[in-house]
């Protein structure tokens, strides 16, 4: 634990703070003190108020010594002084010592030898709760299993998390900032400060900012994606933004799920980096996402903007608040998921999932090592009329890495991490298009679900890799004879192929 730490903890009284609560005390008090309600079917639910989801804008990184020349800097990953963040941080650590205080003693990563000491400090039950659920709790049976003793007996605080979510910055004072929402990250002295926001997502994803930047210094590849498991250990990992189908096409009855979000990538093998499963609520049904709901529905699930009647029922259709509801809950509230959160072997495959709104990609390709590490650079979708405002026609969305709003470090040294490690393991990599075919959106149609779940079947059982390829004559992709390609479908071949150029100079362009 750092000396700045300690200092902090003093300045804070955590003696007198409630320490891993369990799931019911939390309950109890969230409850008591009007923090969430109780949902009919046991959840607890609450209202974040004006912030429904991350706060990109307010997002910054430590400008210091250590960060000058391994930060990525840019829109995404933003400066603040060492001496604004050491007023923001003082100032907060104030508020909270006024306050009855909850910690979460967590551990991320599921790899003993690689795991990350991290405290959450919060005012609210309600984000111990979430962070409980998120993170590897220190009082859990399943963290003593999945650690063991010696991790556990060692377990001494390396970073800090102070969470005041009820309290605004003035903004005229800190000019560094851009609103009275403010999350900060220090690398340097192991700090992080969430203020202004109730979103709980900002938990989980600053520790995900944490390891990401620590783990490529260790060798070990970070990554935004899901990932599963055979019952004999070989394992799948799922890239793709949202609305791709990561979540559901990793989500297979005759396969373990490792996790749903963010995972590392070791010589040891593969391994979550959280305890839990962060899912969008929205349209959430028992038939169309049965064990994510029935997870939704259980004792211990925390619930975020979800319109909730007076008869305390859910209504996930509801968008009047938010189409971004969100609901948390333990991994082990899936029935398939993986005890440990860790497979001690190489990836079999790499899948790369994209919802070509442009009807321009095949259904699957099979890439190369140099393909894969370009597309992961890439990290391509498009977005659909009607997702957001001003969207009328699909439009082309890039984020390198397929999560860049959490990579600290320059693309390269993750595209380069990767790319090593196909290579050394020699995993098959896959491109599989989730979008449209015959056509863009509004004149062709979406690929079957059906379609996309038998590609993924035999990916998972090898079968695809075995089967004759060919080389795209406008993408250059290598493509299963067996399997249509979409402009056999457009019937416009001409148009096809104007579109499909069209999409390779926006790659082009994204690249250069």
């Amino acid at each position: 634990m750092t000396t700045m730490i300690q200092n902090n903890r003093a300045r804070l009284n955590l003696a007198k703070a409630s320490h891993n609560l369990k799931t019911a005390q939390l309950y109890e008090l969230a409850i008591k003190n009007g923090e969430a309600q109780l949902s009919d079917r046991g959840a607890l639910v609450t209202n974040t108020g004006k912030h429904t989801g991350r706060s990109a804008n307010d997002k910054f990184i430590v400008k210091d010594a250590e960060t000058e020349t391994k930060v990525n800097w840019g829109k995404i990953n933003k400066p603040i002084s060492i001496e604004a963040f050491a007023r923001i941080r003082d100032e907060v650590l104030d508020y909270l010592s006024t306050k009855e205080l909850h910690v979460q003693d967590t551990i991320a990563g599921a790899d003993p030898k690689n795991c990350v000491y991290v405290e959450i400090i919060t005012e609210t039950a309600f984000h111990g709760l979430f962070a409980r659920n998120m993170l590897s709790s220190l009082n859990t049976n399943s963290a003593v299993l999945s650690y063991g003793e010696d991790v556990i007996d060692a377990y001494k605080a390396e970073y800090s998390v102070y969470h005041a979510p009820h309290y605004q910055l003035d903004p005229s004072k800190e000019t560094e900032l851009n609103s009275g929402t403010a999350i900060l990250v220090n690398y340097s002295t192991k700090e992080v400060v969430i203020v202004g926001t109730e979103y709980a997502g900002e938990i989980k994803k600053s520790v995900f900012s944490l390891l990401n930047y620590l783990y490529p210094q260790r060798g070990i590849m970070p990554m935004h994606c899901s990932a599963n498991a055979s019952e004999h250990g070989e394992v799948s990992i799922f890239f793709g933004l949202s609305g791709t189908g990561k979540t559901t096409l990793s989500a297979d009855p005759e396969r373990k799920l490792i996790g749903d979000d963010e995972h590392g990538w070791s010589d040891e093998g593969v391994f979550n980096f959280e305890d839990g499963c962060y899912a969008k609520s929205i349209a959430l049904t028992p038939r169309s996402e049965p064990e994510i709901y029935a997870a939704s529905c259980r004792f211990g699930a925390t619930i975020e903007n979800v319109v909730m009647n007076d008869k305390r029922e859910l209504d996930y259709f509801d968008k009047s608040i938010t189409e971004n509801g969100r609901v948390s809950y333990p991994i082990h509230f899936i029935p398939n998921s993986l005890f440990g959160r860790f497979v001690r072997k190489q990836p079999k495959n790499i899948i790369m999932l994209t919802c070509d709104a442009f009807g321009v990609l095949p259904a699957v390709s099979k890439l190369s090592p140099e393909e894969a590490s370009e597309h992961f650079m890439l990290g391509y979708t498009a977005k659909i009329p009607g997702t957001e405002m001003g969207v009328t026609e699909p439009k082309a969305v890039f984020s390198p890495c397929f999560g860049a709003p959490f990579m600290p470090l320059a693309p390269k040294v993750y595209g380069d991490l990767l790319k090593d490690r196909i290579s050394h393991a020699k995993v098959n990599c896959w491109l599989v298009n989730t979008g449209w075919a015959g056509g863009k959106f509004g004149e062709g149609k979406r690929m079957p679900l059906s379609l996309t779940r038998s590609i993924i079947h035999r990916i998972n059982n090898g079968s695809l890799a075995q089967v004759k390829m060919v080389k795209h004559p406008i993408l250059g992709l290598e493509v299963p004879e067996s399997i249509d390609s979409p402009e056999t479908q457009w019937r416009d071949q001409a148009e096809y192929k104007k579109a499909a150029e069209s999409l390779m100079t926006l790659f082009k362009e994204q690249q250069d």
